[in-house]
């Protein structure tokens, strides 16, 4: 069984893969717009050049998304996309990274399970764990 992310932005999602490319090194493995599909009746309205669906890829990872309705205001709760680090200056990086226009929900630090965790929302409100496992001791 296999279990993927799929996240609507609502308008903003070719932004959001660009965003993703820059700051994780993302890879876009297929996008298709509004216009080109082949049943456009259902399509929103002026959402012609907007995002019906894609795939991208972030490490091992494949996220599909969407403009969905394209009314322009993603709105993400109830879970976060978790994101391991090597070590803590690769999980600083990337907390950075994603933070940058966005909004730290707890700040990268060391915890009790962790040498280096912290979460933040992403510039469309996506949530972000940035986690570096902790070296297991024989």
């Amino acid at each position: 069984m296999l279990i993927q992310p799929y996240l609507f932005f609502d308008g903003r999602c070719e932004e959001a893969i660009e965003f993703y490319q820059r700051k994780l090194g993302a890879n876009v493995e297929m996008l298709m717009r509004f216009k080109e599909n082949p049943q456009p009746a259902g399509n929103p309205p002026g959402s012609d050049n907007k995002v019906m669906h894609a795939c991208f890829r972030i490490g091992d990872t494949a996220v599909m998304a969407s403009d969905g309705h394209c009314k322009g205001k993603p709105n993400f709760q109830g879970f976060s996309l978790s994101i391991t680090a090597s070590d803590p200056a690769e999980a600083g990086r990337l907390f950075s990274a994603l933070g940058e226009g966005g909004q730290v929900q707890m700040p990268l630090g060391k915890t009790f399970f962790s040498p280096a965790f912290g979460m933040v929302a992403d510039r469309f409100g996506v949530s972000w764990m940035v986690v570096v496992q902790p070296k297991v001791q024989a």
